[in-house]
């Protein structure tokens, strides 16, 4: 557990009328973050495994709350250098969010961009094989909201899902008030978000209590060092 009580507040990123340079900015802040502090390598390491017990000619891969739909684009990647079929589907549903996510996927065949919010994926029962969600979860503060994005995500995805977020922690709070303080001081929308973004996400005995609460099949929170938690579940229809 932590002495760290989590927070509620908004995230400058998801006001909608943001400034597009400054949310572009921030967008490739996360970028970085993924980069330099596991969030690709968490993906990866559980989506590998869950492909491993469930081998198929083909997967298709939904991600909530692309981003920049960079996840989606490693994800595609991976799949393509070990020869895996796999198509990705990145959702948002930030109008700025998703031109920048468009720009950047334009490229990638096996990956497309389209509109979604997280509480109303408009997406058939099983429609996909599994869902992901990348340090997005923390962005919505009602319990019935997070278990709502949870039941979404279970139900659109017929094998299992990955949710990979922070793991709040005082450590993990420094950490983002240093980067604050220097590498995003003149980014304002990173360097108020990324230390709220630690105080609003979740310690993994949370994310154990909000699957049991979804009714997740087989859920397990995972710590991934530095301030990473993965919670992961699976269940094939």
């Amino acid at each position: 557990m932590t002495s760290l009580p989590r927070a509620a507040g908004a995230e400058r990123m998801d006001e909608p009328d943001q400034d597009p340079a400054e949310l572009n900015r921030s967008l490739a802040d996360l970028r970085h973050v993924n980069r330099w502090l596991g969030g690709y390598r968490v993906v990866l390491h559980h989506l590998a495994k869950l492909v491993a017990r469930h081998p198929r000619p083909s997967y298709r891969v939904l991600d909530v709350a692309t981003g920049s739909a960079d996840i989606p684009l490693k994800v595609a990647a991976w799949a393509r250098a070990r020869g895996i079929r796999m198509q990705v589907v990145a959702t948002d549903n930030h109008p700025t969010t998703l031109d920048v996510a468009r720009r950047h996927a334009a490229a990638d065949a096996n990956v497309r961009v389209e509109p979604a919010d997280a509480l109303h994926l408009p997406y058939a029962d099983d429609a996909f094989d599994f869902a992901v969600c990348s340090t997005a979860l923390h962005h919505f503060d009602a319990r019935a909201d997070l278990l709502r994005v949870l039941g979404e995500m279970h139900r659109v995805a017929r094998i299992g899902g990955i949710v990979n977020d922070l793991r709040r922690s005082r450590p993990a709070y420094v950490g983002a008030r240093l980067l604050a303080a220097t590498f995003w001081r003149r980014h304002p929308v990173t360097a108020h978000d990324g230390p709220l973004s630690v105080r609003r996400a979740f310690t993994p005995a949370e994310l154990d209590d909000l699957a049991r609460a979804a009714g997740l099949p087989g859920a397990r929170a995972h710590r991934h060092e530095p301030f990473r938690v993965a919670l992961v579940w699976e269940g094939e229809r």
